[in-house]
């Protein structure tokens, strides 16, 4: 073999092999957090420092289960981000509907406003809103803090169900008219069940963001009973650097699972994508 063509093959293989090591040092990087937290839950003493327990036990996860504080901090947490996923799918829907069907007057500053809204820092309007909730003493209010976190994610879920919105053939809603539906009737029984991937996609991302909300909750909820689990998950830092590794990693494990389930529930909607089926042809 020449001298050219073994450089070749060595570049050549040097191209296909750098990327995977890349790529694999950077899973190992992912990979030693979680094994942490798997590791460390389950350990009666578990430390800072990745190790794998000499001894198994659940009792850092019945301690979490079993306190009741931490029980309402989880229902907190689900009232807030299950609510607000609920309303925002709602509101951004209906919100959507005109927008996407309609042509209205000034329809494109409204759709640039609306996109530089999902881009403004939550952290950006805290102040003005801890004013106003002091104002209209609103503060340490589940439900008023469901409703400010609701508002935030409105711009987003706006933009992205218009989108989805728009992948819909109008021509399924005029024949849905034909036969006698009324503009709310073709709008849930047509448009909805057809755009399930975005309305999915709205619920997923607006749950997520809320159920690892740290700083609102933080900023507007004062009684400890109220405060949601992204909150809560702080009291395993003690005072003087002693912190409960065991149950905060048992925590950690236990916090993940409603994510994870509403990922999974969503990923058989989400993976479908828009499919009619030649509806419109005939």
């Amino acid at each position: 073999m020449s001298r050219k063509g073994g450089l070749r093959l060595n570049r050549s293989t040097f191209n296909r092999v750098v990327p995977y090591v890349i790529l694999s040092l950077i899973g190992v990087m992912f990979l030693m957090p979680l094994l942490w937290v798997l590791f460390a839950a389950v350990d009666p003493q578990a430390q800072l420092s990745l190790k794998v327990p000499r001894g198994v036990t659940l009792d850092n996860f019945q301690a979490i289960l079993t306190d009741p504080a931490t029980q309402m901090s989880f229902v907190n947490g689900l009232f807030l981000s299950v609510g607000q996923s609920v309303l925002v799918v709602i509101v951004a829907g209906l919100a959507a509907y005109p927008l996407s069907r309609y042509q209205l007057n000034y329809k494109k500053p409204f759709m640039y406003t609306i996109l530089f809204a999902t881009a403004l820092p939550i952290t950006a309007v805290m102040v003005p809103v801890y004013q106003l909730f002091i104002l209209l003493n609103f503060v340490d209010s589940l439900v008023m803090t469901m409703l400010f976190l609701t508002a935030s994610s409105l711009p987003y879920a706006i933009w992205i169900m218009k989108n989805f919105m728009d992948s819909v053939p109008v021509e399924l809603e005029e024949a849905a008219w034909v036969d006698g539906a009324s503009v709310w009737r073709g709008l849930r029984s047509v448009i909805i069940p057809l755009m399930l991937p975005g309305v999915f996609t709205v619920s997923i991302f607006t749950f997520t963001s809320s159920w690892g909300n740290f700083f609102v909750p933080f900023i507007l909820i004062q009684s400890p009973d109220k405060l949601p689990a992204s909150v809560t998950i702080y009291q395993f830092f003690g005072q003087y650097g002693l912190v409960e590794y065991g149950k905060l990693a048992a925590f950690s494990i236990l916090y993940a699972i409603p994510a994870v389930i509403m990922y999974i529930i969503g990923q058989r909607y989400m993976s479908q994508g828009f499919n009619f089926g030649g509806a419109t042809k005939g």
